[in-house]
């Protein structure tokens, strides 16, 4: 059977030799000797790694490529400082410092620029929860810390929450085993009014058309907010049919609305 290709950079995934610990032994002792050769083998040898880090940012970057190249730049620098001394597994050294290049790569070119000094509040901020959290035992409030860098509350909650990451409206927020629900599907569109007494009423009476299951099934889903596995336990059959029933379901209240 076919390998799955995935090219990134030119470079085809379904290729990509992944490296056992011997063999990464014996490269490590070559390179550590100066041979060059053996640093590229390393790192094609760890190009996956890199790729299994990347995939939760698939939806968080435009150029996947920009990214896989930060990737292999953390690789890189990983290989050069890895210590044979220690006993530790390349990928649990190779790890944070690939993720450090990659999440210093997003927060640098975000579309929201963040000023300077608000990173600086932001980083003096971090220092003082860290000390104060020792001091307290506890994890300090806004004003515990803005009273330690003797500024407002304002300013140390403002550069705090611009250092968190941004997501986008697409991004799926929650699955119970049915359909995604996504962050959009949250945000109120203050200019659609959905809710008017004419959509009520042909709601209802949509409603009112379905057969008893699929009419329990809608308004403990929709009213009650129940998931699909918890009406699934509650009735006895499996989640799938819970799907089934409630697709179709939707699908008759929507002719009977139009």
């Amino acid at each position: 059977m076919a390998r799955h290709k995935v090219e990134i950079c030119g470079v085809n995934t379904a290729n990509l030799k992944v490296l056992n610990n011997e063999e990464m032994l014996d490269l490590f002792k070559k390179y550590k000797k100066g041979d060059k050769l053996a640093k590229n083998e390393l790192v094609n040898g760890n190009l996956k790694l890199v790729l299994s880090i990347l995939k939760k940012y698939n939806n968080r970057c435009d150029n996947m490529d920009d990214l896989f190249q930060v990737g292999c730049i953390g690789l890189i620098k990983a290989i050069e400082n890895f210590d044979l001394n220690f006993d530790v597994k390349f990928s649990t050294y190779a790890v944070p410092m690939i993720l450090g290049e990659v999440k210093r790569y997003l927060r640098d070119n975000n579309s929201i620029r963040v000023a300077r000094s608000i990173k600086d509040i932001a980083y003096h901020a971090l220092i003082a929860k860290e000390e104060l959290t020792n001091v307290l035992s506890k994890e300090p409030t806004i004003s515990d810390i803005a009273k330690k860098l003797n500024l407002t509350e304002y300013e140390v909650s403002n550069a705090l929450d611009s250092m968190k990451d941004t997501i986008s409206i697409f991004e799926p927020i929650y699955n119970d085993g049915g359909d995604t629900i996504y962050l959009s599907d949250q945000i109120e569109d203050k200019n659609t009014k959905m809710k008017s007494i004419d959509d009520h009423v042909a709601l209802k009476e949509a409603i009112k058309k379905l057969k008893d299951k699929e009419k329990y099934i809608i308004i403990e889903r929709y009213i009650i907010g129940k998931t699909q596995m918890e009406l699934a336990n509650e009735i006895g059959i499996s989640q799938a049919q819970i799907s089934r029933l409630e697709k179709n379901a939707l699908n008759n209240m929507k002719n009977n609305i139009t």
